[in-house]
């Protein structure tokens, strides 16, 4: 909750924006073991909104939530990498995030298989576990409210 409430500050939702406070709320939010709070936190670095510009504290607090499931952040790492010309270790955070059903994650793994940073089986293992997590996210109740969402 206090994560979500970070999230309507952060973007004024309903509440008149403040991102300062959105920074504080996930910080507490994280301090109570809110993953996404830490991946907002990363993401607030980048470009220094609330808090000073710091991509090394960004990836910390990226590094911090891959750590414990989170996809987006686990790509962010990747992305990073990628920048850095480390294509390797990029490639290791996307075959990971694909895994874990991050739809970009593949797309850059496809690119790195067509580079030669990453070997056909590779790039056949990131894309079944990418199948798998998709087919193990779809649910009944999952594309009703999706349906009511575009409604």
């Amino acid at each position: 909750a206090i994560q979500m409430l970070g999230q309507k500050y952060f973007y004024g939702l309903g509440l008149q924006k403040d991102v300062r406070r959105a920074v504080e709320l996930w910080t507490e939010a994280a301090e109570l073991g809110s993953i996404l709070a830490l991946h907002n936190l990363g993401y607030a670095c980048v470009p220094g909104k609330g808090v000073e510009k710091d991509m090394t504290k960004a990836l910390q607090f990226w590094t911090k939530a891959a750590m414990q499931g989170h996809a987006e952040s686990r790509y962010n790492l990747g992305c990073d990498e990628f920048q850095k010309e480390n294509y390797h270790r990029a490639a290791r955070h996307y075959l990971i995030s694909a895994k874990m059903g991050h739809k970009d994650s593949i797309e850059n793994i496809k690119k790195l298989f067509m580079t030669g940073f990453v070997t056909k089986e590779q790039y056949d293992d990131a894309l079944k576990g990418y199948q798998d997590a998709v087919e193990e996210m779809k649910s009944h109740d999952r594309d009703e409210a999706s349906a009511l969402m575009k409604s």
